[in-house]
């Protein structure tokens, strides 16, 4: 990315020709010298940059900074979040439909002629953009940024009750790292030379792929969803898929705004799980051929996010060996067995079920 953040704002991020001004300024404010931060090769652009213990690209770095300088959520507010590739599309969809539910009937519901990611902005990507008023008109919003990586202003401080809620989507790494290799085959600059399975799966497993590492920024968000049962909801997109009606209602009542009996009765929970169904999203008109502005790109296929939405999908793309360290890694890290320990219903404030297979 060209620009850079203005020299008043406070922390800075800044190249190596203003290093001599922003280290004067260093103990006014924690300076971020761009040429300093470790770096990797970007799969998107040329480069990411460690960050607090984050890998991100440059424009995210600007976003990231301007709203832990300047972001003002609002007590209503809803924040979804995720690694890339986790289900964020769905999500989105079906977050949007539960809090809008008074406002649309299903004939002419946006969600039929508006992509998801037309209607929930990216927090970060906002900020980029309007670095001074990062805070979107919206109440519902996305990141891909860690927990670590979020404006305190999102929890409130020390009443962490008190401002917007989150809700965190996660996925297994394996079909994460599948999908989020396709994807970016499809949006990879020309200039920059391909990426191949193999680096991306390297890069992957080493923690320095874009907003990585994954199993830490799945973590982040799982052990603030026990200090903060009340502001973090944590879930798996697998259980998603299996019970959309069952996991719709939870995310209701997290939510605040759970259905009413009425509600039920006429099939409300299912008409709206139908609409932001990977099937009834991927065959409308707006999502097959239409495109929209969106993260840092002029325009963007909508089609590119709806390959196929499958569980276990990965194991198509992934070699057995990838497979065996990529389980090993996730066990080694996170502590259980990710895709084999029983979330319970009422997780949010009490922990896991330590239901292991083995």
């Amino acid at each position: 990315m060209a620009s850079f953040l203005s020299t008043q704002s406070s922390p800075l991020l800044t190249n190596a020709a203003n290093k001599e001004t922003s280290h004067k300024n260093q103990q006014e404010c924690p300076d971020i010298i761009l040429s300093e931060l470790p770096k990797e090769k970007g799969w998107l652009n040329e480069h990411v940059h460690q960050y607090k213990d984050f890998w991100y690209p440059t424009g995210i770095l600007q976003g990231l900074i301007a709203l832990q300088q300047h972001f003002k959520p609002k007590p209503n507010d809803v924040l979804l979040a995720s690694y890339p590739k986790s289900g964020t599309t769905w999500l989105k969809a079906l977050l949007f439909a539960i809090t809008n539910r008074t406002k649309y009937d299903y004939k002419t519901h946006p969600l039929l002629s508006s992509n998801p990611h037309e209607l929930v902005p990216q927090l970060e990507a906002y900020a980029f953009k309007h670095p001074t008023n990062p805070t979107p008109n919206s109440s519902l919003m996305h990141s891909h940024l860690a927990f670590s990586s979020l404006p305190e202003s999102i929890l409130g401080g020390e009443d962490s009750n008190s401002k917007c809620k989150i809700v965190y989507v996660f996925r297994d790494p394996k079909d994460v790292l599948a999908s989020c290799w396709h994807f970016v085959q499809k949006l990879r600059p020309k200039y920059l030379p391909l990426l191949s399975l193999q680096e991306a799966f390297d890069q992957f497993t080493k923690g320095c792929s874009p907003f990585g590492p994954f199993w830490d920024h799945v973590m982040g968000y799982y052990k603030a969803s026990l200090e903060f049962p009340k502001s973090v909801f944590f879930f798996r997109y697998e259980d998603l898929k299996q019970d959309p009606i069952f996991h719709t209602k939870r995310l209701a009542e997290f939510l605040g705004q759970p259905f009413s009996l009425e509600e039920e009765s006429e099939g409300i929970i299912e008409k709206i799980t139908e609409l932001c169904s990977f099937e009834k999203l991927s065959s409308l008109d707006v999502n097959k051929d239409g495109t929209h502005t969106g993260f840092f790109f002029p325009t963007i296929a909508n089609n590119i996010f709806f390959r196929q939405g499958k569980v276990g999908d990965s194991k198509n793309h992934l070699s057995e060996e990838m497979i065996k360290v990529m389980d090993e890694i996730t066990k080694q890290k996170l502590g259980f067995d990710l895709m084999n320990t029983s979330f319970s219903p009422q997780q949010n404030g009490k922990g896991i079920e330590q239901n292991h297979s083995n």
